[in-house]
């Protein structure tokens, strides 16, 4: 089977997955108590009122046709009016994705820039004092919970040293860039106004750390462990017989040979840190879309949160997918 059969194949099985995942968020959604007609007529609202909304919604029919109808919409690209503002949900979702994708992406950054050479000098340096330490400050990044984690920071870089802000994506002296990827530092550089781009960047620089740091410490551990399991190979004896700088067995060789871990922890984190910066997004104010299903469901805003919860899943199809095509650029012997 070549790769690109592979990708049609595994893009067909993905059409079950989305519609079995559309049906618990339906049925999920459902089942939580409260009237979502009452939460857009009032609690005051006349029962002929709250009947009509309910005809208009389409919140009178049974279950299953509501779900089919919800099966019909998103076919069609629409995924309902929010109740909340009477607003498209695709049109707020256009405004709350980039800045959640914006936060993943750094988030990220943090994750591979400060991960893979932690655990490359851990499995280098293996027992010594550099792999304690390493290990120390994994341990402490997998114990440490979001919010507690997102406070301190605060309290320290924001209100006690006063060197890095502490909410929203920009300052209020700046106007958002104009909206080309939706992302404000890479819309800061296309417009050139380095002084966003500066701004932008301060602002992301807590959220992004704060979300990064669980991620950050499962990262360094993954490539620790599978760095040791290569270096323990033949093909590393042979190749340090023959001569080769360690420099070479390590980065070359062993390294390369270890990828596969890493890359399946690598887009399950991506994965999780698109669709559970939550927490991060209330405690700095940053307008994507954790604060907006947050939001939403403190309104019992049926069509948002599904909307918010389809994209999720979505997109952790989509990065599963990727990281088995990954498998076969870094791996050649992978064959589909």
């Amino acid at each position: 089977m070549s790769l690109m059969e592979f990708v049609f194949r595994r893009l067909a099985a993905m059409i079950p997955v989305v519609i079995g995942v559309t049906l618990c968020m339906f049925l999920i959604s459902h089942a939580i108590a409260g009237d979502p007609a009452i939460m857009i007529a009032g609690p005051r609202a006349s029962a002929e009122t709250l009947e009509t909304i309910r005809r208009t919604h389409g919140l009178d029919q049974p279950l299953y046709k509501q779900y089919f109808r919800y099966l019909s919409d998103i076919s069609r690209g629409y995924l309902g009016e929010s109740i909340r503002n009477r607003r498209p949900v695709l049109q707020d979702l256009k405004v709350f994705f980039p800045a959640t994708l914006e936060l993943t992406l750094a988030s990220m950054l943090f994750c591979l820039l400060l991960g893979l050479p932690l655990g490359v000098l851990a499995a280098v340096r293996r027992n010594r004092l550099a792999d304690h330490l390493t290990r120390l400050f994994s341990v402490i990044g997998v114990s440490t919970p979001v919010f507690w984690l997102g406070l301190m920071l605060l309290l320290l870089f924001y209100r006690h040293l006063d060197i890095l802000p502490g909410s929203g994506r920009i300052s209020v002296q700046f106007a958002a860039p104009s909206a080309v990827t939706g992302l404000y530092l890479v819309d800061a550089l296309l417009d050139g106004d380095l002084g966003l781009f500066r701004d932008a960047a301060r602002h992301i620089l807590l959220p992004a750390f704060c979300l990064s740091y669980v991620y950050l410490a499962i990262i360094t551990r993954i490539v620790r462990s599978s760095l040791i399991d290569s270096l323990e190979q033949d093909y590393i004896v042979t190749a340090r017989a023959n001569g080769l700088p360690e420099w070479r067995v390590v980065g070359l060789h062993a390294f390369k040979n270890s990828l596969i871990p890493t890359i399946t922890i690598v887009g399950l984190s991506f994965g999780e840190l698109l669709g559970g910066a939550i927490l991060t997004e209330t405690i700095f104010n940053w307008p994507g879309m954790g604060k907006y299903v947050v939001d939403s469901a403190n309104y019992l805003d049926y069509p948002a949160i599904m909307a918010v919860a389809l994209v999720s899943s979505l997109a952790y199809v989509l990065l599963n997918l990727l990281v088995d095509v990954f498998y076969a650029l870094v791996n050649p012997q992978i064959r589909y």
